[in-house]
């Protein structure tokens, strides 16, 4: 092999997944653009003068945790008419606006202050960027007043039912552009080494609780979308501590696991689309998906094929034409949400990178990639791209 075809060679292998990619003619155009990069820096100057909120701030007296504690209550869970002092009872697809979320909304403006903050800094490079967006890791992770507890003991839980259930580690995944953003952000404060050694030590923390609790076992072996968005967060946290182990079990458990029994001949996911919102929960549980294939891009999950044919690119290729046109969707509408979905879907990107398909590529850059719908931001795992550009 000569050297210039070695190099060729080389270069087709990492490529796929460098900022600078195949698809850097793309990227250019659809996300590098200046009306893109001037919404990032507009974005990013606003989350300069934000100050760090975490669940210190806020406490509900329904909470069976401390001040430290994450607390959030399930969806789906409203006040029994009959006897308001009763247990909640269960609507589901519909969520109680009166329910304690505020946690939840905490950690979701954390993930999307240090997420625009990391992408204008790798826009800009300037450090301020990187050092504001530490402040927020500081109060998150290490300081002993501010700071979260690495467990979800107490998430998703309905009064008068349960103090906290394995299916609240689904509110976990806001984490994931977190954990992403100081994979990117730490090589530009090397002043901080031994401060983000400790916000790594709160993660190494969180996964073993969510490996060996019993929260996490039930939420592990979830049938749909949340047995998804555990091996999705996982992958993410143990990419960041460096933890093989965990990462070899992910991408084993996604082989063995999460595609066999989640989707169907057709590409679809039966599953979330026996529940009262089909398209938005096909959407979510694709997007999870196709994270988890980029977080493990060595893994080379997106070509991984069971035996009987089905593999991920099934899965977009069946769920593109309604995101081409959504009136063609053969199956009951959303209950609700109907008409914000769908939005700039992870998978697409991914996706698109992984199969080098330019109509996906051109689909995701022409959806809103700033959904501005608390309910759309909450179930879009991957809301700042260029950080995942840089794998």
């Amino acid at each position: 092999m000569t050297t210039n075809i070695k190099y060729v060679f080389i270069l087709s292998l990492i490529l796929p997944y460098h900022f600078l990619s195949a698809q850097s003619a793309w990227v250019e155009k659809y996300m590098m653009d200046e009306a893109y990069k001037n919404k990032i820096i507009s974005l990013a100057q606003q989350a300069m003068i934000e100050k760090p909120i975490t669940v210190t701030n806020e406490t509900s007296p329904r909470s069976a945790g401390g001040k430290h504690d994450f607390y959030s209550e399930g969806d789906y869970w409203w006040e029994n008419p009959v006897s308001p002092d009763s247990s909640y009872i269960q609507r589901d697809g519909m969520s109680n606006p009166n329910n304690f979320v505020a946690h939840r909304k905490a950690m979701i403006r954390f993930s999307q202050l240090v997420g625009t903050l990391t992408s204008a800094y790798l826009i800009e490079r300037k450090k301020e960027y990187a050092e504001q967006a530490f402040k927020h890791y500081e109060a998150w992770f290490l300081n002993e007043e501010t700071l979260m507890n690495p467990s979800l003991l107490y998430a998703q839980a309905i009064k008068g039912r349960v103090t906290g259930r394995g299916i609240g580690i689904i509110d976990m995944i806001q984490m994931i552009e977190v954990a992403q953003s100081l994979r990117v952000i730490e090589k530009a404060l090397p002043n901080k080494k031994e401060e983000i050694k400790g916000v790594k030590n709160w993660f190494e923390k969180y996964l073993s609780w969510v490996t060996t609790h019993q929260y996490g076992i039930d939420e592990r072996n979830a049938k749909n979308n949340h047995g998804t968005c555990w091996v999705m967060q996982v992958a993410a946290f143990a990419k960041l501590t460096g933890n093989q182990a965990l990462l070899d079990t992910c991408a084993n458990r996604f082989k063995t696991i999460i595609l066999p029994n989640q989707m169907d001949q057709k590409g679809s996911f039966p599953l979330e689309l026996a529940r009262t919102k089909p398209f938005g929960y096909s959407l979510f549980n694709l997007d999870a998906m196709a994270t988890i294939c980029h977080l493990l891009a060595d893994k080379n999950l997106w070509n991984f094929s069971l035996p009987d044919g089905r593999t991920m690119k099934n899965g977009v290729s069946f769920i593109y034409p309604f995101i081409e046109d959504k009136n063609k969707w053969p199956y009951p509408k959303d209950v609700m949400y109907w008409e914000e979905w769908p939005v700039a879907q992870p998978f697409l990107l991914f996706g698109a990178m992984a199969f080098k398909n330019q109509s996906w590529l051109t689909t995701w850059g022409n959806l809103n990639r700033f959904p501005e719908n608390e309910e759309v931001i909450r179930n879009l795992p991957i809301r700042n791209p260029l950080i995942w550009l840089k794998m």
